[in-house]
C-alpha cells in the first residue's frame, strides 16, 4: 500500500502541490472578496513572494522557515506602501489599478538582472513538502472558519453586503481594506515562495494578468459564503486540465465554459452556504 501511495506521489506529484498551493492563493482572494473589494493583485504578491523566497535561498542560503517568512513580510510591506492611495478606489478602479500593479511588477522583474531578468530564476533547491503545504492550508482555512464566525467576521459580511451601512454601524472601514490587503499579500506570497521551492524555476511572465484572472476564477467557481468556497473552486480548476487531459485541444475552452456558467447559474458559486454568525 506504502509503495503504491509513493508510485502516484511520485506521478501526481506537481498536481498534488498544485492543489495545495492554489488553495492558498484562492484563500488570498476570498480576503479582499470578503470585505466586497475587487482587487486582482494577488498575482503580483505571489511573484513579490516568489521572487524573494528564491533570492534569499539561492544568494544567501537562508534556512527555509525564515525564507518563508521573509516571503510574506516583504509582499505585505509593499501592500501597506500601495494600499493608501489604491484602497481610496472601489470597484472595477480597484481592479483596474491592481492590474496595473502587477504589469508593472512584472516589467520590473523582466528588467532585473540580478533575479536573472526575462529568463528568471532556475535551479532553486526543492524545499517544499505536501506535508508543509497542506499543512499550511488547513492552518490558514481554519483560521479564516473561526474569523468569519467571529465579530470580526460579522463586519466584513457587513461591508461585503453595503459598505455605506457598515460605516454608519461604526465598522472602521479603512483598516478593514488595509487590513485584508495586507493578509491577501502576505498569503499570495508564501504561496509563491512554495511554488518557487517545488518548481525549482520562476520567470517574470508567470505572475501576469493571466494568472490574476486565474485566482479571482477560483473564488467565482466556488463562492465567498465561506473560505471552503474559493478552496473548492481552485481545486477543480487545478484538476480540471488532468481529468481532460484526452481533450487536451478543448480543455481552456471548457473551463471557461464551466465558469461562465457557475457566474450566470450559481452567482454564489458552487457551495453558497454561509457560515453561522456568534459573539
Amino acid at each position: 500500500m506504502l509503495a503504491m501511495l509513493d508510485d502516484v506521489m511520485w506521478t501526481y506529484q506537481s498536481v498534488v502541490y498544485s492543489v495545495g498551493i492554489n488553495g492558498i492563493l484562492a484563500l488570498s482572494m476570498y480576503v479582499v472578496l470578503a470585505i466586497g473589494q475587487l482587487s486582482l493583485g494577488q498575482a503580483a504578491f505571489m511573484g513579490i513572494g516568489a521572487y524573494t523566497g528564491a533570492l534569499l535561498t539561492l544568494k544567501l542560503g537562508l534556512p527555509f522557515p525564515i525564507v518563508l517568512a521573509g516571503s510574506a513580510l516583504v509582499p505585505a510591506a509593499v501592500a501597506l506602501l500601495i494600499g493608501g492611495p489604491t484602497l481610496r478606489l472601489t470597484g472595477v478602479y480597484l481592479a483596474i489599478a491592481t492590474i496595473g500593479l502587477g504589469e508593472v511588477f512584472r516589467i520590473l522583474f523582466v528588467n532585473w538582472d540580478y533575479a536573472g531578468g526575462a529568463l528568471g530564476l532556475s535551479a532553486i533547491p526543492e524545499r517544499g513538502s505536501a506535508l508543509l503545504i497542506y499543512g499550511l492550508l488547513i492552518v490558514f482555512l481554519v483560521g479564516f472558519l473561526a474569523l468569519g464566525r467571529s465579530r470580526i467576521g460579522r463586519a466584513m459580511e457587513a461591508m461585503r453586503e453595503d459598505e455605506v451601512a457598515a460605516g454608519v454601524m461604526g465598522v472602521n472601514l479603512p483598516v478593514y481594506r488595509m487590513a485584508a490587503l495586507v493578509t491577501s499579500a502576505m498569503l499570495a506570497g508564501i504561496a509563491g515562495a512554495l511554488s518557487a521551492h517545488v518548481s525549482s524555476f520562476i520567470g517574470p511572465n508567470d505572475y501576469g494578468f493571466d494568472a490574476a484572472v486565474t485566482i479571482l476564477s477560483y473564488a467565482l467557481l466556488g463562492g465567498i459564503g465561506s473560505p471552503l468556497g474559493p478552496v473548492l473552486g481552485s481545486t477543480v480548476l487545478t484538476l480540471l486540465p488532468e481529468v481532460l487531459r484526452p481533450l487536451a485541444d478543448f480543455r481552456l475552452l471548457i473551463n471557461g465554459m464551466i465558469i461562465v456558467l457557475a457566474v450566470l447559474f450559481m452567482p454564489r458559486g458552487v457551495l453558497p452556504w454561509r457560515m453561522a454568525r456568534t459573539g
